[in-house]
């Protein structure tokens, strides 16, 4: 990439013939080998010395915001009569089998809901290098304790006997929701620390308080919310929780209780980041959520502690 100030170097002189001769050769061997390792650095192989979990490439605002990702995605379905413990639903997962593992979530509809009303984080969360499990929970009128119950019974499902089983890392796994769906993934993380990211979407639970939670959490709220409104629900949530656990709260600027139910591009850039950062460790995604993002036409607030320690 220097090609052109070697070639623009001036004829050395007679008397300094000998010592400036063999300079381009230097140059242009230090150049070569400069690109060689930068390259090398470059190289998925090398990156994945530093973080064996990274997948994708490098993100840009554009990528996170984007309806689909960088991986072609696949579907498949799963009937409520070949599973125990929770509805059945849709795995979405990437194509490629090139990549290694990937990490994974499963996400819970709301109140009254079915996993229609979530799908559409199905294909876009799964292009972005996670598999995603949108399920039916066991009747629609679950409450929030057997909500958190099936959703952990759908990860146990997807990672031990599912058809794309092979594809998951089963160290590597989060939980959304939307609703009492919300309510449930708080469940979830409370009744399995292991879990890596969870992310309560307008969630709703009779219990206000978390600080048993040890799941780096991503609570969001909408400001319009009058079925869980923020001042009941998702702030009381996201206060509660330890002080000491990577936390963050997102209140959607005119939104609503049921904003989480069709594509929303808040929604999604930062619940990406936070699957990202959490399950995948991936601190190139650390840039979208610190410093705090700042209100705008879509936040209302957002408050975290920064930067991410795990």
């Amino acid at each position: 990439m220097h090609q052109h100030s070697i070639n623009a170097s001036p004829a050395p002189t007679p008397a300094e013939g000998g010592r400036r001769r063999r300079r381009p050769v230097v140059a242009a061997l230090v150049a070569f080998l400069a690109v060689a390792g930068l390259n090398t650095a470059m190289s998925p192989g090398a990156q994945a010395a530093d973080n064996p979990y990274e997948r994708g490439p490098a993100p840009t605002t554009s990528s996170i915001e984007a309806l689909r990702g960088p991986y072609a995605v696949s579907q498949t379905s799963v009937s409520s009569l070949s599973v125990t413990g929770f509805g059945g639903g849709t795995i979405y997962y990437p194509t490629t089998t090139s990549d290694g593992t990937f990490g994974a979530v499963a996400i819970s509809p709301g109140f009254t809901g079915t996993q229609s009303s979530i799908a559409w984080l199905g294909p876009r969360l799964a292009s972005q290098g996670f598999v995603v499990f949108t399920i039916d929970t066991i009747t629609t009128v679950d409450q929030p304790d057997s909500r958190g119950r099936q959703l952990l019974a759908a990860l146990d499902h997807l990672t031990q006997r599912s058809t794309v089983r092979g594809r998951i890392d089963s160290t590597r796994l989060g939980v959304m929701g939307h609703s009492m769906g919300g309510g449930g993934t708080l469940e979830a993380a409370k009744s399995r620390p292991s879990l890596q990211a969870a992310i309560p979407l307008t969630g709703w639970n009779t219990d206000k308080t978390w600080p048993e939670l040890r799941t780096p959490t991503l609570v969001i709220g909408a400001d319009g919310d009058t079925i869980a409104p923020v001042a009941t629900h998702s702030e009381p949530f996201y206060e509660s929780l330890p002080s000491t656990l990577d936390k963050a709260y997102l209140e959607l600027n005119n939104a609503s209780h049921f904003t989480p139910n069709t594509s929303d591009t808040t929604i999604a850039k930062y619940s990406i980041s936070w699957l990202k950062r959490f399950i995948d460790n991936d601190t190139r995604y650390e840039q979208f959520l610190c410093p705090i993002p700042r209100p705008s036409l879509s936040i209302e607030e957002y408050r975290g502690n920064c930067p991410h320690t795990s």
